[in-house]
C-alpha cells in the first residue's frame, strides 16, 4: 500500500472482507486523494496502528489546523459512526467536521495524545481491581453520549437499530454448533433473554456496541473523548453489555460477574438484570463467531464468561 496502511489492518481486511476487501484496499489511494481535493488537506503523517479495517491518518486542513482522516470499510457495525458522531455534537466524542456519503469517509479532531483509557491486549484488562476507576469514567461517558438522535442532515445513514440485532440472534444464532458448546440451560436462558430484550425498556437512545475502553482516549480538549463509535438505537441498557463483558473476561469467576453488573449497572444507571442479560448475549454472540471462525480456544474462553454470568 503506498498510503502505508499498517499490514495488520491489510490483512484483518483482506481476511474478512475477501473480494469486498481487496477492492476497497485497491480503490482507497484514490479515495484519499479525492478527500484531501475537496476538503483541502494534506496527510502530515503515517495512518495510525491499532485499528482493524480503518484507513485513519493525521492531516493539515486548509486553515492551518489539524484533524484526522478516517475511512473505512463499511459494514453493520460502523454503518451510523457518521450519524452518531453528528449528534454527538463534540460533547464527549471527536468533533465530526465533515462527512462524505459515497466513500463514508469522516473528517475528524484529533485527539491528542489519545492514549487509551485502557490498552487491549487480547486479554481484555477492564476487570482488574485497578481499574474499577477507568470503569467509572467510562460510565460516566457512555451515560452522557446517551440521547435521543437529533435531527439527521441529508446524506447521513440512518441509525442501525438494537431490535435488529435480536431479531438477528433470534433467526441465526442458535445453531446446532452452538448447541455443542453450550449447556442445554444456558441455550435455553439465551432464547428467553432475547424474547425479554425484544422488548425495549424506555426510550430509544444512541447507544454503543463497542464499548471498549480502548475507545476512549485523552485529548486535551476533554480528559477523555470518544473515538470510533459502533453508534446504534436501542434502550440505554445496551451500552453495559460489551462493557460487562470485556471486564468478566479478564476473570470468568461469579463473585467477579456479580460485583462488575452491579457497579457497571450502577454507573450508566441502567437495570442491572437487563445489563446481564445483554451481556449474556453478547457472550454467547461471541462463543457463536468464535466456533464459525475456527477459533475453539476463544469459544472455551468465552463458554467460561457466559457460565460466570448465568
Amino acid at each position: 500500500m503506498t498510503l502505508g496502511l499498517p499490514p495488520d489492518v491489510v490483512r484483518t481486511i483482506r481476511t474478512i472482507f475477501g473480494e469486498q476487501g481487496d477492492r476497497w484496499l485497491a480503490e482507497l489511494p484514490d479515495v484519499v486523494a479525492g478527500r484531501c481535493r475537496e476538503w483541502e488537506l494534506e496527510l502530515i503523517g503515517r495512518p495510525f496502528a491499532g485499528g482493524t479495517h480503518s484507513f485513519v491518518a493525521p492531516v493539515r486542513r486548509g486553515d492551518g489546523s489539524v484533524a484526522v482522516l478516517k475511512i473505512a470499510v463499511p459494514d453493520e457495525e460502523n454503518a451510523g459512526e457518521a450519524t452518531g458522531m453528528h449528534c454527538y455534537r463534540g460533547e464527549g466524542a471527536v468533533h465530526l467536521y465533515d462527512f462524505d456519503p459515497g466513500s463514508g469517509a469522516l473528517l475528524l479532531e484529533w485527539a491528542r495524545p489519545g492514549t487509551p483509557l485502557i490498552a487491549q491486549p487480547r486479554i481484555p484488562l477492564e476487570g482488574r481491581a485497578e481499574n474499577a476507576g477507568k470503569i467509572r469514567i467510562a460510565c460516566d461517558l457512555y451515560r452522557r453520549l446517551r440521547r435521543p438522535p437529533a435531527q439527521i442532515p441529508a446524506g447521513f445513514p440512518a441509525l442501525p437499530l438494537v431490535a435488529d440485532i435480536v431479531s438477528d440472534w433470534e433467526q441465526h444464532l442458535f445453531t446446532p454448533a452452538l448447541a455443542a458448546h453450550l449447556p442445554p440451560a444456558v441455550s435455553g436462558r439465551a432464547r428467553d433473554m432475547c424474547t425479554w430484550l425484544a422488548v425495549p425498556d424506555g426510550p430509544l437512545l444512541i447507544v454503543n456496541r463497542d464499548t471498549h475502553l480502548g475507545n476512549i482516549v485523552a485529548a486535551e480538549r476533554e480528559p477523555w473523548l470518544l473515538i470510533d463509535p459502533k453508534a446504534f438505537l436501542g434502550e440505554a441498557a445496551f451500552d453495559a453489555g460489551f462493557l460487562i463483558m470485556k471486564q468478566v473476561e479478564t476473570q470468568p469467576d461469579p463473585a467477579l460477574a456479580r460485583r462488575v453488573i452491579a457497579t457497571t449497572a450502577d454507573g450508566l444507571e441502567v437495570d442491572p438484570e437487563r445489563a446481564r442479560a445483554w451481556a449474556f448475549l453478547r457472550t454467547v454472540e461471541e462463543i457463536a463467531w468464535s466456533i464459525e471462525d475456527g477459533r475453539l480456544t476463544d469459544a472455551a474462553r468465552y463458554r467460561d464468561v457466559v457460565t460466570a454470568l448465568s
